[in-house]
């Protein structure tokens, strides 16, 4: 039955099988090229469509990833593992350290295309933040690029009237970030909710996280909340699915 369904499979879903095989034996080491539309084509005598179709494939799952005029290579970037509950306690922002301290160890982290501004609240943020129709936030947009490779982009609302005059209405947030400026401000976060969901990226997501086609991304939205269960900040981020291991520990 087995040998039933596996000749029902695609050519090229058997020919991606085999070279996922051929990595997880390592034949093919990360950074090693994987043999082109040609050597496949004259290995499994498909069409030139059906090797593209199976390079494709490896590359829509992260296995892979292509470079103009080289060819397609084994993904030699290491996946980010996100510690969804020890990243976002006290003892790391309370200290002055940033929560991505946590997840990126000694590699190489940097934040650009960073935007901090004013202007009125989505309605669904607004919501959430208590805030009347139309009343102002603080937005903060950017992205997070690890060893040269945008990993997640992230927009957090709060709430202008609530962070007037402080340090979070500029982009260097100074030691321990938006959370620990919250504290001083009186609004110490005391409990997190994260939404998950994924989906496939619009378009600008696409080309701002550097996707392959066919890539999901995977939506979180982090609600902050005080004492009282009011909530501070609403963080939408938006994460390359390939780049990112979800990991949440906890006591049963």
């Amino acid at each position: 039955m087995a040998t039933q369904g596996a000749s029902r499979q695609p050519k090229y879903q058997r020919i991606a099988d085999d070279l996922k095989r051929a990595i997880k034996d390592g034949v093919y080491a990360p950074g090693d090229r994987l043999p082109g539309e040609n050597d496949l084509m004259a290995t499994y005598e498909v069409a030139r469509m059906t090797a593209r179709q199976a390079l494709g494939v490896l590359r829509s799952e992260g296995v892979a990833e292509a470079r103009k005029g080289s060819g397609v290579f084994v993904r030699a970037f290491r996946p980010l593992r996100r510690r969804g509950i020890q990243r976002l306690a006290k003892e790391n922002w309370g200290a002055g350290r940033s929560i991505w301290a946590v997840d990126v160890e000694d590699r190489q982290l940097v934040v650009d295309q960073l935007e901090v501004g004013v202007r009125p609240a989505p309605d669904l943020v607004a919501a959430v933040l208590d805030l009347p129709q139309g009343a102002d936030a603080c937005v903060r947009s950017r992205r997070f690029v690890l060893d040269g490779k945008p990993v997640l982009l992230a927009r957090s609302y709060l709430s202008a009237e609530l962070v007037a005059g402080s340090a979070i209405l500029q982009e260097d947030t100074g030691p321990g970030g938006t959370y620990a400026r919250l504290a001083e401000l009186g609004h110490k976060p005391v409990h997190f909710r994260e939404e998950v969901r994924c989906r496939m990226p619009a378009q600008s997501e696409a080309a701002q996280l550097d996707l392959s086609m066919g890539t999901p991304v995977i939506e979180i939205c982090r609600t902050a909340f005080a004492d009282g269960g009011s909530a501070v900040e609403v963080n939408e981020m938006v994460l390359d699915s390939a780049s990112y291991v979800l990991e949440y520990d906890f006591d049963a």
